[in-house]
């Protein structure tokens, strides 16, 4: 019996593709059009569910390795370390998939190959509850970054991918979350290619991303499920996306239901078919035959759409033997294996970012004879995990990683002290006065998913998900001031995946460490990092206001104020702003040309040096380091442009006394900028370059970042 073209894996994908499409009945491509993706038995073709996830790992699929929330990972700044984790995270689900495959003959929710990761909406706003997922509020940044994610997911092989990536949330979608399904969110052509586009335009064409999931809310006036600006003139016009669009888990029946732009679910079908939305994370497509009888769509609608998941999975080796799919040999061993145990331990000491130092207090001192361990989420798992998250049988808390770390000799006494929302029901506590005779006071605050998540995650707030004001809980101010009154040297460790306005308690803490969400190793990270094994070196993704105040309404999708690129307010603690335990300089910033003209690249060179000197409490840091950024201003634009723009960075590593010269090439696309219509235009004028260890900021200058070097060149 001759075998089926679909079965040749030496035909091209669209000719398998096709060859599968020609054998399958109307029932049979609709029982294929939603994410649980029904069997053809006849065929040999299994279930398969499009749903699973691993934003920081694999998620909700048994034991795994917990890598830090994404916000985290992107604190550290180190494109290949992210590689390195998204590659972890893609053997992982391999091996999953195939031993789910082998128990079960197919794959339920959460078991599959089609990750529905990376996050990369901007964190426009610091009440978003799922800016924990993202990769932070500067557009160029989030696209390095999660490039990498992408790339170390799906792997390098010419033929086949280890796993599938998605871009999500496509597009302008990023709170609030009691209103992302009926929300109109409107914006300038210039904000949306300036600020919301440009990492999905980066995932797909140089990342390659798989996959790409459109969001529940509209953008100017269309749902972006069923977009024609989007999914038509963008996403497969101008960048030539080839793979496929997955609904978020709703979003189609939003379209009649919330956002009364169809009148029932078959007219849903048609535009969204229509529009280029490949799958429903819905049951809204099992409506097919109904729009066909109707004549709003055709069977040739059905086949263009199926054709794209079909190919995913073409690519993924679903329909070949596991002898010539090179990741189908990945076996269960590598699963929270201790190399990614290691590599999420790297993760978690990287992305602490150390805020304050007062009177170097930090790392704490061989000398100290005892310190105390308090707060809400000293020995909280949630405050490790983040949302979307996997699970592991060996969670290291921070109380547990102290106590791990702790010299022989050294005391160590702990309490509760406070709890995460409430006030305690038993009002006195000997807690400060055993802080008062400590010599360090680890004091463990912050948020935990139960304060901040997705729409109806976060369950302990009125605003489903999303967080009303950005202070830490009154519990907790109130907690350290008894300890602050009593004169205890406090070292603050913040958790929470978004900016946290700490107002009166920055005064009244001697250090401050803010470690995200951790992962599985979080414990372990932040002791090391606390007693000099490790030096600090995490640099903010995002701009921690000093209040709301600051900013304009949630609601408000314009950039005008928001981030670093457009905030013309001091805020508590700048994009880009990390203190190290040694100080560095930059020094002798050179161009090979100060004039330009129009359409030139330009080379810089500058100097880093790493001026401390080698210190007996450092001596286990054998090298620190540092990210060097690179900020571009165009001063003289003829219309409303950043204030400054993440153009580059490059993390460094250099032993005390050590110096690296670093260079760096500006090209014509940096200098150029979105005009009103979102045309990219490039204008001659007056640039301003900073180079340095923090966004341009009078504010990072005055917490202790490296003063930067800058220059101004002009392009005729």
């Amino acid at each position: 019996m001759t075998q089926p073209a679909y079965l040749d894996p030496n035909l091209s994908i669209p000719e398998r593709v096709q060859d599968l499409l020609s054998r399958l009945t109307l029932d049979e491509k609709v029982g294929m059009m939603n994410h649980p993706a029904r069997g053809v038995p006849r065929l040999g073709i299994p279930d398969y569910n499009f749903w699973s996830e691993a934003l920081h790992g694999v998620a909700a699929n048994g034991r795994a390795t917990v890598f830090p929330q994404a916000i985290g990972m992107a604190a550290t700044w180190d494109r290949d370390l992210i590689h390195q984790v998204a590659s972890a995270i893609g053997d992982e689900g391999r091996a999953k998939y195939h031993a789910a495959l082998r128990r079960n003959g197919s794959t339920d929710q959460f078991q599959g190959l089609t990750f529905w990761s990376p996050n990369v909406n901007i964190f426009r706003d610091p009440r978003w509850g799922r800016g924990q997922e993202t990769w932070g509020e500067d557009p160029f940044f989030t696209g390095e970054m999660a490039t990498e994610f992408v790339k170390g997911l799906q792997g390098d092989h010419p033929k086949y991918l280890k796993a599938a990536a998605c871009a999500k949330h496509y597009a302008v979608h990023s709170g609030p979350e009691r209103d992302r399904h009926t929300f109109n969110a409107i914006v300038s052509k210039h904000d949306l290619y300036d600020t919301y586009l440009p990492a999905f335009k980066k995932l797909v064409t140089e990342a390659k991303v798989e996959a790409v999931m459109g969001a529940y809310n509209r953008t100017l006036d269309e749902p972006c499920c069923g977009s024609k600006l989007l999914l038509e003139d963008i996403l497969r016009g101008e960048w030539g996306f080839e793979g496929h669009v997955v609904s978020d888990c709703g979003a189609l029946t939003d379209f009649h239901v919330n956002h009364k732009v169809t009148k029932d679910a078959a007219e849903t079908v048609a535009l969204a078919l229509k529009r280029g939305c490949d799958i429903g994370c819905d049951h809204v497509y099992s409506e097919i035959p109904e729009a066909i009888a109707r004549g709003l769509i055709t069977e040739a609608d059905v086949d263009q759409a199926l054709a794209r998941t079909l190919g995913t999975r073409f690519k993924l080796g679903m329909f070949d033997p596991d002898e010539i799919v090179p990741f189908a040999s990945i076996g269960m061993e590598v699963v929270a294996c201790e190399a990614h145990r290691q590599l999420a331990y790297r993760a978690a000491t990287e992305s602490v970012v150390l805020l304050k130092n007062k009177n170097n207090i930090l790392p704490i001192k061989p000398s100290a004879k005892k310190i105390f361990v308090t707060g809400p989420t000293a020995t909280s798992l949630e405050a490790l995990l983040g949302n979307y998250s996997g699970l592991n049988d060996r969670m290291i808390t921070l109380l547990e990683g102290l106590t791990r770390r702790v010299p022989e000799g050294m005391g160590v006494g702990y309490h509760l002290g406070a709890l995460l929302k409430h006030p305690r029901e038993v009002k006195e506590t000997w807690a400060p006065l055993v802080a008062q005779s400590a010599d360090v006071t680890i004091v463990c605050v912050g948020l935990t998913p139960d304060l901040e998540g997705e729409e109806g995650a976060a369950l302990l707030t009125p605003l489903n998900g999303d967080r009303e004001g950005i202070s830490l809980p009154a519990s907790q101010v109130n907690y350290i001031k008894e300890l602050a009154i009593h004169s205890a040297k406090i070292v603050l460790v913040v958790t929470g995946g978004s900016p946290i306005a700490l107002g009166e308690v920055e005064d009244m803490v001697d250090a401050i460490l803010f470690v995200w969400y951790p992962g599985m190793e979080g414990g372990r990270a932040v002791a090391d990092v606390l007693f000099g094994d490790v030096a600090p070196a995490g640099k903010l993704p995002l701009t921690f206001p000093k209040s709301l105040d600051q900013l304009p309404p949630f609601e408000e999708y314009s950039m005008a104020g928001r981030t670093y690129r457009y905030m013309t307010e001091e805020p508590l603690y700048p994009f880009g702003f990390g203190l190290s335990y040694t100080r560095f300089e930059y020094s002798d910033l050179q161009l090979d040309k100060t004039e330009l003209a129009l359409g030139e690249s330009l080379n810089v060179s500058l100097t880093l040096t790493n001026c401390g000197e080698t210190d007996p409490e450092l001596s286990r840091v054998e090298a620190s380091a540092e990210v060097a950024q690179f900020y571009l201003s165009d001063i003289h634009a003829s219309t409303i442009v950043p204030l400054q723009y993440l153009i580059g960075f490059e993390r460094v590593y250099l032993k005390a006394g050590e110096c690296k010269t670093l260079h760096f090439t500006l090209t014509p696309e940096m200098m150029s900028f979105y005009n009103d219509d979102g045309k990219l235009t490039l204008e001659p004028g007056e640039f301003r370059l900073e180079v340095g260890g923090c966004s341009p900021s009078k504010r990072g200058q005055e917490l202790g970042a490296p003063k930067p070097v800058t220059v101004v060149f002009e392009v005729k």
